[in-house]
């Protein structure tokens, strides 16, 4: 029963509840098109290098004032869905690939069986676990789909004399320091690269010397927890509460497939698929559809090989489909404010504006500025690929105006974007981890506010780097 004070208490939580990702991004739709009422027209001139389009410095000029109607702002988000149809279809596709993938249960075998091989070994349990969902983090993405092995990572942790926090940590930190890394993240270093008109997936050197240490670190401050909490258990974060050592409240789930010989081929059938999407990117010059229809076939042979047959397997991929709808959509969403600012003129005014503004800093300050930015609205608009759709339009002639590489600020929106998803209260892999790890959200910050701190000058130090000597292809 709700009390008269909870009453109250809940009205207050409504009010003061974030917006929704596609009302903000309506609201940003709806403003630039109002801006175009009081903002100059104006246009850069671009010249074409090596097949994108580069603004020259220098040739900004106003024109004829253009507005927007009302009703124009709207079609703004069709033709913005239509604008970014191949970016959107990407997502959909290699999202439905995994799906089906993920539904022949080889991921969910294949680390339930190396858990099984290591053992409760203290020396090499929490470093290995981490690097494997590492891995799955930067070559496919995952993040919420490692929410079901936080009650494995658990069992493991309490049975070693640690706490929920190392078992979830093991799983969630593992797989953030991979997506901080994003080497090969279909889904937003992809998403990005495509929009900043850079080959994909280039600067993978540059990205794995700043993943090395982000996860280096990241397994030295799990281990230096674990040990603290293994000696004295009432420096656990957890002491006293649910989760903490000796907790007997979790169940390690029964759920999780054996590793059979098909599941087997269909693992091996994934990691062929990524290395022959790498080869293709780096050796024949492959793009989004490329990397899309070759998942499509890894997809369907995986599905026939495990066992889900034509029709099991294209359901599953309906149903991938589905679990990335959200991110796919808000980039065709998102595409709608640069086509307002586009269609009002407005986009290289502000462009201009900005780096009239900021023309005197250093490309240092500039780069971590931009990585500011990206921090910042990432707590709005979460969802990694609906992030690039929104602020790499702006980021991409801004670059250019200043003299720094777009490859730079890819990188500004992949660390502002990965290393704040691992404390804020919108990400929805990290809220599921801790729904399920029941962990409340103000300890867990408690645990991990240090490694994002650190997380953030190493980002920082990387940027400012790529921005002083550039990140080679």
């Amino acid at each position: 029963m709700t009390t008269l004070t909870e009453a109250p208490k809940r009205r207050l939580r409504d009010r003061l509840s974030i917006p929704h990702t596609y009302a903000i991004i309506l609201s940003i739709v709806i403003l630039v098109g109002v801006l175009s009422y009081v903002i100059p027209s104006g246009e850069f001139e671009r010249v074409d290098v090596d097949g994108r389009l580069m603004v020259v410095p220098g040739t900004f000029d106003t024109i004829a004032k253009t507005v927007m109607q009302p009703f124009d702002i709207f079609t703004a988000i069709p033709r913005g869905m239509q604008a970014a149809a191949q970016i959107v279809f990407y997502i959909f596709l290699v999202g439905g690939a995994f799906g089906v993938i993920r539904a022949t249960g080889a991921i969910d075998a294949g680390i339930n069986r190396l858990v099984q091989k290591i053992g409760t070994s203290e020396r090499f349990i929490i470093p290995l676990v981490m690097i494997v969902f590492s891995v799955l983090g930067f070559t496919t993405g995952m993040a919420e789909e490692c929410i079901i092995f936080v009650p494995i990572g658990i069992g493991i942790a309490l049975s070693l004399g640690y706490d929920a926090i190392v078992g979830t940590a093991m799983v969630a930190i593992g797989a953030a320091s991979g997506f901080v890394g994003g080497m090969m993240n279909p889904f937003t270093v992809g998403v990005a690269q495509g929009i900043a008109e850079v080959p994909l997936f280039s600067g993978i050197w540059f990205r794995t010397a700043v993943y090395i240490p982000i996860l280096a670190f990241a397994i030295f401050y799990v281990m230096r927890y674990a040990a603290r909490v293994k000696a004295k258990p009432e420096t656990s974060i957890l002491y006293g509460r649910v989760g903490g050592v000796g907790s007997t409240e979790y169940a390690v789930s029964e759920e999780i497939p054996p590793l059979t010989a098909r599941r087997s081929i269909v693992l091996i059938l994934l990691a062929l698929g990524i290395a022959v999407n790498m080869f293709g990117v780096f050796n024949w010059g492959w793009f989004l559809d490329q990397l899309a229809a070759n998942f499509f076939i890894v997809a369907m042979l995986s599905g026939i090989i495990g066992g889900l047959g034509i029709n099991g397997s294209f359901t599953s991929l309906v149903e991938g489909m589905r679990a990335v709808v959200f991110g796919a959509l808000v980039v065709g969403f998102a595409r709608a404010i640069l086509v307002v600012m586009q269609d009002g003129q407005t986009l290289d005014t502000i462009v201009n504006f900005i780096a009239e503004g900021i023309s005197h800093w250093p490309p240092t300050m500039t780069v971590l500025g931009m990585f500011v930015f990206q921090a910042i609205l990432n707590f709005f608009i979460p969802s990694g690929s609906g992030m690039a759709a929104t602020t790499m339009p702006l980021m991409v002639p801004l670059s250019d105006l200043l003299g720094i590489d777009r490859q730079v600020a890819v990188l500004a929106f992949q660390y502002g974007d990965a290393i704040t998803n691992s404390i804020i209260p919108t990400s929805g892999a990290l809220m599921g981890y801790l729904a399920v790890a029941r962990i409340p959200y103000e300890l867990w910050v408690k645990f991990i506010w240090k490694l994002i701190a650190v997380w953030l000058v190493v980002a920082g130090l990387a940027l400012v780097a790529g921005a002083i000597w550039g990140v080679p292809n």
